[in-house]
């Protein structure tokens, strides 16, 4: 989203990497039905060709056509580095899996870096537009925010390329640093920038981490009025009682996101995900507890680890896992709501048969229509 930075962070690599390209296809041509497809290195622009739309999508036109040219590009031997520069509103995984699974012993996936403008962290996240509106959206049928397509950008990479930024502060470098701990946080135009682009990538693992049963999630925090809210309970939430909360609960924070169980799906894992005040609530597969020991065999060793983390002696895997971040956030009232909306007493003690007769207020969002 921070094209600026971005294209700042190509051109340093450029410089930095002897024999190294740039592949960039602009989608803002995609009403057209094509795709501009742009090749450049240090000294300037190699080539433009145009490229036709495939299904009215233009990050499917990306896909059929970036592996294809990463291939014809690592063939003439001639390319150290392909920096493959994403269009503003094109998500990192879905470009790196493409890569990763097509691109066979001719290609390596090297490393993801995502370019920050710290002054414009807040702004993007808390920007609840759709990419349609702001002329991003990728297909006609794309309805992602701008929020939470950013928020995802900034998660999936491992390593944050910063660019100087004057009107960034302590706050916008805060909620940074709380929104991806882990990532490496480096200058724009630094050395250790162009060594991290070799330092390879795992896109499984990198999948693992975003998965909501093993999320690597933000820990508690306070810094430079920024704070991050871990929200951990056992019991399930009364489904209608939440429903009635999501409002609040979505306007609490910049960004929230994690795992959660609702007493009328006790076997659901379900995800939350939300930014600018937009929430997506899908189900992400059954708890662990909720299968057959032999089933065990078939789900990923990172799932069973983070499952036996937080194993319960009663309830398995089933939780209330989820983190809040922003600025000025109300922890002791965001708790208190959260609290809330779980099971009372009473309610918990009736038992799982009877959770599954609360009203269904969940039903219109995770129910496909048939």
């Amino acid at each position: 989203m921070h094209a600026e930075a971005r294209r700042e962070t190509v051109e340093h690599l450029l410089r930095g990497v002897p024999d190294s390209v740039a592949l960039h296809h602009d989608l803002s041509s995609a009403a057209e039905g094509e795709v501009i497809r742009t090749l450049r290195d240090a000294s300037g622009v190699l080539s433009s060709d145009r490229t036709p739309l495939v299904n009215d999508c233009a990050c499917c036109a990306l896909r059929e056509d970036l592996v294809p040219e990463l291939e014809r590009l690592a063939a003439s031997g001639l390319t150290r580095l392909a920096v493959v520069e994403l269009w503003d509103s094109v998500e990192p995984k879905a470009m790196a899996e493409v890569i990763a699974s097509h691109g066979g012993r001719v290609l390596e996936l090297s490393n993801v870096i995502t370019a920050v403008d710290p002054a414009l962290v807040l702004p993007c996240l808390g920007n609840g537009d759709d990419l349609a509106e702001a002329g991003l959206a990728a297909a006609a049928t794309d309805r992602r925010t701008i929020g939470d397509t950013w928020a995802r950008q900034l998660e999936y990479a491992p390593v944050l390329a910063l660019a100087d930024s004057e009107e960034a502060d302590e706050e916008d470098r805060a909620l940074l640093s709380q929104l991806h701990p882990t990532a490496r946080q480096v200058p724009v135009g630094s050395v250790e920038l162009t060594r991290l682009a070799f330092a390879g990538f795992d896109v499984e693992s990198a999948a693992a981490a975003q998965h909501p049963a093993c999320a690597l999630l933000p820990q508690e925090a306070d810094e430079a009025g920024v704070a991050t809210l871990v929200w951990h309970r056992r019991r399930p939430f009364h489904p209608e009682r939440l429903y009635e909360a999501l409002e609040d609960l979505c306007c609490a924070a910049a960004r929230s996101r994690g795992r959660f169980w609702l007493a009328d799906r006790p076997d659901t894992l379900l995800a939350w995900d939300a930014a600018g005040g937009a929430l997506c609530v899908e189900g992400a597969g059954p708890w662990l507890a909720s299968l057959p020991d032999a089933a065990w065999e078939l789900v990923p060793a990172v799932r069973r680890a983070a499952a036996a983390l937080d194993w319960h002696p009663k309830h398995g895997d089933c939780c209330q896992h989820l983190v809040f971040t922003s600025p000025g956030l109300d922890r002791d009232g965001l708790a208190e709501l959260l609290d809330s909306c779980l099971l009372t007493d009473t309610e918990y003690a009736a038992g799982p048969e009877a959770w599954k007769r609360l009203p269904a207020a969940f039903a219109q969002l995770l129910d496909p229509v048939s």
